[in-house]
């Protein structure tokens, strides 16, 4: 695979794309810590769930096109030993800006608890779909006259 493939004018026509992320990915549910700024409280992401973000960063190359419709995604995940849950909601906000633009775009996803305590990864396809739901046509306004 080469560098360019990502940057080609058929991005948008793009029908499947897999990515390989290294590293074990953390539990948006446990993945918040509350700390105090000026004497208000408020959460944000734990270590654990920063260092991910960065590294799947580094590792998650960006369509020069985002994908756009409705999509599947597919994720087989991991992780290092037996403790974590399967989540995936933390690569599902991730890729948004990167490989689609909002994760409302997924209308179905698999996801799969594996363990690899040599190699904890997450492999993800995602898969253009057909309509799930048809946009509505906008309504008349009561009273107008239809042409």
């Amino acid at each position: 695979m080469t560098d360019k493939l990502n940057d080609s004018d058929d991005t948008q026509q793009m029908q499947a794309l897999v990515q390989i992320i290294f590293g074990e990915p953390a539990s948006k549910a446990n993945s918040r810590r509350l700390v105090r700024f000026g004497g208000v409280s408020r959460l944000i992401k734990s270590e654990k769930a920063l260092s991910y973000s960065d590294m799947f960063k580094q590792q998650c190359r960006p369509l020069a096109q985002l994908m756009t419709g409705d999509l599947r995604i597919t994720l087989h995940i991991w992780y290092a030993s037996r403790r974590p849950d399967l989540d995936e909601s933390l690569i599902l906000d991730l890729m948004q800006g990167l490989i689609y633009e909002n994760d409302r775009q997924v209308k179905e996803r698999h996801a799969y608890w594996g363990l690899d305590p040599e190699n904890p990864r997450a492999e993800i396809l995602i898969e253009r779909i057909d309509c799930v739901a048809p946009k509505k046509k906008p309504r008349h306004k009561a009273g107008a006259k239809e042409e």
